[in-house]
């Protein structure tokens, strides 16, 4: 038998020349080559060290991608081939191809079934602030694929992750500075089934709506400003007749009240990006930059009920045809500097992005709880969605490389601010006409505007101990840091005493029904609503401080584990406000908890190219500040009411995996994984009854629910270079599939108690929740499926793409155990999309031209309650099919 000789610095340069470094260990049995490998060259071999003699050296995991290689964890990499494959805009569209992840809203991702609150997102390593009203998780719309590098889908905890975890942690990475230098320009245009040359709703706004930014005209006047501060409540008892008319009058009137039709643009998007690295003295200087702008459109035409129960029978309490147009324009900024030797490297990243939202919408229908009458709501809208977030790391190795120390420290900022959300309402009068509806829910102008800024910091510090010249043992420990401030503020507005008008004005149209003329103490008389369903305002905080401490070792051969634990000292509050003394102060909420949070993950390396991965850990997942908060909010996706519950608390998870992967070619491989979670006191948003025909979505801490499923995907090229046709031929043909099968089960038992928003006593948990129930959230099947092509000599790519997910429970329905409503469902379908892409050279210039079609099978949006056949329409609507071109031109 042949025998080689090598140090371990030798076994490292050998396997370094193979497809993906290696680990090698001495065997027996001789090595076994295919032809890829006896084609690659050999490396040139030092010396024999006669003190460490190797029968043979077989190099395992060499097909292994670096991201997995590197990771002892379960996780998914999201890699910038993939992003360009598909085409998705942003990171939200790109995660749904990821097994076992799913998209709500097109922003937020369930993983593996749970909902977002039991995820969490990092930009770079450090955790972001949310600008939406319900959810500390921010949503992943904000980030275009033109500023990712990758992402990964972490499934498993390991202790250096935050210790909110449930279904997983989504790290984005941002581009880093090109070695060349590039400068690239793309714009493209887009349009919509539904929506693009169609006349639809609309209302004038400002000026340069269209830039994203209001020219000034829904700034709140200086007279409610003034009265807003001065802590005195809008209306008779603290102000005259006359100031009075001049706080209504001051109001802007027709620009933004007035619904109108206009034709829909076509969408039209422009990226720009550009960087190089230039040696100086102090090392490496890096630059990178990227901006965006986008403009879409999107209409939706459909119905909205509520139901209940009419002598055992599901009924309909109101139902209400809808439509709704949204214009939605993004600009998004990345700059992003670096400083790198040989054993340092300085990283400055800034990310800013603006979202703005302006929607016209009117429903008319039957509302049953009101003798059946017919009415009919208008409504303007603006949101303003920003983010910011800077952040300072460094990278340093030391006792050559033995020694890693990392650092980050961070700053972010979300803003949401939603000027003049306007309502006014109508109904059929004895003539027969629509007529203003005043008093309670006839009219309502909102002002409310969100802060949310997070403070984090955080150091690694790793050493690599060897065991042997084949073995090594990896000692890890850090500390962060997190402070996480919100502020929530909504003023709302009506005007009252339209009695006092005559048929004919209440009759006309909306900009001159509140035309100054009409407003006075004859007539309309401005009055503040605020705090009337609960508080106006909420502070919130959360104050985060950790430990962790791990081991990473192979101390069997082939075996590598990785032992560690986090301590977690968090205290988190929210306080509400009522913006006036005139209201009772609602509950305040305060959790202080200290968690020791363990995790243990064992990487067998059991042959070539294949690996089986178990894991174990303890870990929690805390309400969200809006779920703690007794402060109504209406959402205008579904029009639907939340209010918060202050009696909510932690959830503790524990969660176990396994997974066999099998990297049988360069990019091929197959995966099948099994998961089981336990969580006890998971959040639940059930639905509550206000009155006969008012519903609001609230939350409370179900006792217990497991959850648990099968995860299987594979991905394999296939080339035929002998086929005899050149289409074939010249092309590599790709079929990538996943699928995720998972169940859940709400465990409620006898004595088993809740407590409810409204109350203060505990409750039976079986009034709210039925035992063997699916948790919200959670679908049974998910699949991708991705049919495709890649050609070198004519530089393009096409691939299809299916994405499937099975209905979910999106709220509890109301009532009690024997008389409860059917859950609120959604069922969202398939979605069949084409991407071409196709890169061609015109005078010497590289240009790019890319094709994308999007749910080309037309699936509509549907969330349902169903008994006995009958079936409430909660949410329906249609979604149109998508199609776009774009042109790259890079320098």
């Amino acid at each position: 038998m042949k025998t080689l000789s090598m140090t371990l610095t030798g076994v490292l340069l050998a396997t370094s020349a193979m497809i993906a470094p290696g680990l090698a260990y001495a065997q027996t049995a001789p090595v076994q080559q295919t032809p890829a490998q006896q084609a690659e060259p050999e490396a040139e071999l030092p010396a024999a060290d006669p003190e460490t003699s190797l029968d043979e050296i077989v190099v395992l995991g060499r097909y292994i991608p670096e991201p997995n290689r590197a990771s002892s964890e379960v996780a998914a990499f999201v890699t910038a081939e993939d992003l360009q494959r598909t085409g998705d805009s942003s990171a939200a569209a790109a995660l749904t191809r990821v097994t076992g992840l799913s998209v709500v809203e097109g922003r937020f991702i369930y993983v593996r079934g749970l909902g977002e609150r039991y995820s969490s997102a990092l930009l770079n390593g450090s955790p972001l602030p949310s600008p939406e009203p319900l959810q500390r998780v921010v949503p992943l719309d904000l980030f275009p694929a033109n500023v990712l590098d990758s992402v990964t889908v972490q499934k498993t905890y390991s202790a250096n992750f935050p210790g909110e975890f449930g279904g997983g942690v989504i790290d984005l990475q941002t581009i880093d500075a090109p070695n060349e230098p590039f400068f690239s320009m793309q714009v493209g245009v887009g349009g919509n089934t539904e929506t693009t040359g169609k006349k639809a709703l609309t209302y004038y706004g400002s000026r340069t709506d269209f830039l994203g930014f209001d020219d000034g005209t829904r700034d709140l006047p200086g007279e409610i400003d003034l009265a807003f501060r001065s802590g005195n409540r809008i209306g008779s008892a603290a102000y005259t007749d006359r100031q009075l008319q001049q706080l209504g009058r001051s109001l802007i009137n027709a620009p933004l009240r007035l619904l109108q039709r206009e034709e829909n643009p076509v969408d039209v998007g422009l990226e720009v990006s550009g960087g190089f690295s230039n040696e100086t003295s102090l090392g490496t200087l890096g630059v990178i930059a990227v901006a965006g702008y986008d403009n879409s459109w999107q209409v939706r035409e459909g119905f909205q009920e509520n139901g209940g129960f009419d002598g055992g029978a599901l009924v309909p309490l109101d139902s209400f045809t809808f439509a709704s147009n949204q214009n939605d324009v993004q600009l998004n900024v990345l700059g992003g500097l670096s400083l790198s030797g040989m054993n340092h490297e300085l990283k400055w990243t800034n990310f800013f992005v603006r979202n703005t939202t302006k929607e016209a919408r009117s429903r008319i229908g039957s509302v049953f709880g009101a003798g059946g009458s017919i009415q009919r709501d208008d409504f303007t809208e603006w949101f303003v969605r920003q983010l910011y977030s800077t952040q300072l790391a460094g990278e340093h190795d030391f006792l050559d490389g033995a020694l890693e120390f990392d650092w980050r420290a961070a700053y972010a900022t979300t803003s949401r601010d939603a000027p003049y959300e306007t309502q006014f309402g109508y109904a059929f009068n004895a003539a027969g006409n629509l007529s203003h509806r005043t008093g309670s829910g006839g009219n309502l102008i909102a002002f409310s505007e969100l802060d949310d800024d997070v403070y984090s910091a955080g150091a690694d510090v790793r050493y690599t101990l060897p065991l042997s010249d084949l073995r090594e043992a990896v000692f890890s420990g850090g500390v962060a840091f997190l402070d996480n401030s919100r502020n929530s503020e909504r003023r709302e507005l009506q005007f009252t005493n339209g009695t006092a008008l005559t048929q004919d004005q209440l009759e006309s149209r909306v900009d001159y029904f509140t035309s100054d003329f009409n407003i006075g103490p004859n007539g309309l008389i401005l009055t503040e609503i605020t705090g009337q369903n609960g508080a106006a305002a909420y502070d919130g905080e959360l104050q985060v401080n950790a430990a962790y401490v791990s081991v990473e070792a192979e101390i069997l051969p082939l075996i590598t584990t990785t032992v560690g634990v986090r301590y977690e000292q968090a205290e988190q509050s929210v306080s509400t406000r009522n913006l006036s003394g005139d209201l009772t102060p609602v509950l305040a909420t305060r959790l202080e908890e200290e968690y020791f949070l363990p995790a243990f993950t064992a990487t067998w390396n059991f042959a070539e190219d294949m690996q089986l991965r178990v894991g174990a850990s303890q870990t929690i997942g805390r309400p969200q500040f809006r779920e703690l908060a007794a402060q109504p909010y209406t959402d205008p996706e579904s029009d639907r009411t939340f209010n918060g519950n202050p009696f909510l608390v932690d959830t503790e998870i524990l969660n176990l995996d396994a997974r066999y992967e099998w990297y049988f070619a360069r990019q091929q491989f197959v995966t099948f994984g099994v998961f089981y979670k336990d969580l006890d006191k998971p959040v639940e948003s059930t639905i509550v009854n206000t009155n006969d025909t008012t519903r609001q979505q609230s939350f409370i801490n179900a006792p217990q629910a497991v959850i648990y499923g099968a995860e299987i995907e594979a991905k394999k090229y296939f080339e035929w270079p002998d086929s005899g046709s050149s289409f074939i031929a010249n092309k590599r043909w790709l079929v990538q599939s996943n699928y995720t099968y998972s169940d859940s089960e709400v465990r409620v038992d006898a004595g088993d108690t809740v407590v409810s928003p409204g109350n203060t006593t505990a409750q039976p948990a079986n009034f709210f929740i039925a035992d063997g129930s699916r948790l919200q959230g959670q679908s049974k099947h998910v699949a991708n499926l991705q049919l495709g092509w890649e050609d070198d000599t004519a530089r393009s790519q096409a691939t299809i793409i299916v994405n499937y997910v099975s209905e979910r429970i999106t709220a509890r329905g109301a009532g009690a155990a024997g008389n409860r409503e059917p859950d609120y469902l959604q069922d969202p379908g398939v979605f069949l999309d084409f991407v071409y892409r196709k890169d061609f050279t015109v005078a010497d210039r590289d240009l790019g031209f890319a094709l994308e079609l999007r749910n080309l099978l037309g699936t509509e949006f549907d969330e349902y309650q169903e008994l006995d056949g009958n079936k409430i329409r909660i949410n329906n609507y249609d979604l149109g099919s998508s199609a776009s071109v774009s042109l790259t031109a890079r320098f």
